[in-house]
């Protein structure tokens, strides 16, 4: 019975060699299972910046995980380096947002779509086509703020030849909204942030997509709108 009964060493064991063969794997386990210890791994670590804005490209492209989790601990482990790990963020999510542009652009019909019906997005991707024809730049700032997958947008605009300027502008600011709104976050109420977001990012995806309607009507107002 005792011989079947795993112990902490041979879990440990185990966990070390699962680490060895699958490195990245294994951080990214880590940084879902344990944000706040990942993010003090980032913090000591001189890569830090750099693990912060490959872990943005990675959930921007695929990874679905919210970077939020890992993010927010940081900013508040280098309050020091807070609105740069929001420009570092941000920078992360638009290379991506570019490379998945590309796929929809070049390679729709052989990848962009396959990656569709992997994920389970056609509902998604038929919906956002829509409100993309009738809106375009508008309809990239609202998904870019929104919790619903920013993967469908950049398809999307690159199979539909979306000019790239423009829709690097508004996933730029999309979100720059939002990881430097994090950043504000966590300058004003410090270690309670990770819990307010928790607790209050549906509301704060509502407020922020109401602004983005609100900049939008705004747009018809002013000349030449």
């Amino acid at each position: 019975m005792s011989a079947h009964t795993p112990n902490r060493g041979t879990e440990t064991t185990r966990d070390a060699r699962a680490r060895a063969r699958h490195p990245a794997r294994s951080r990214l386990r880590d940084a879902w299972r344990r944000p706040e210890r990942w993010a003090r791994g980032l913090a000591a670590s001189r890569r830090g910046l750099w693990s912060i804005g490959i872990a943005s490209f990675l959930e921007t492209i695929i990874v679905p995980i919210p970077i939020e989790i890992v993010l927010i601990p940081y900013m508040l482990a280098r309050r020091d380096l807070l609105w740069t790990i929001a420009l570092v963020t941000t920078l992360g999510c638009l290379l991506a947002a570019t490379v998945g542009y590309g796929i929809g652009y070049f390679l729709y019909e052989s990848v962009g779509r396959a990656a569709i019906g992997l994920m389970g997005w056609e509902d998604d991707f038929a919906l956002f086509r829509l409100w993309f024809d009738a809106h375009g730049f508008w309809a990239v700032m609202a998904i870019g703020v929104v919790p619903i997958p920013f993967q469908v947008a950049m398809l999307a605009a690159g199979a539909s030849s979306y000019p790239i300027p423009l829709f690097i502008l508004a996933a730029g600011v999309a979100r720059s909204l939002r990881y430097f709104g994090l950043a504000l976050l966590v300058r004003l109420v410090g270690k309670r942030a990770l819990a307010l977001w928790k607790r209050h990012k549906t509301t704060a995806g509502i407020g922020l997509l109401l602004l983005v309607v609100a900049l939008f009507g705004l747009s018809f107002l002013l000349p030449g709108g």
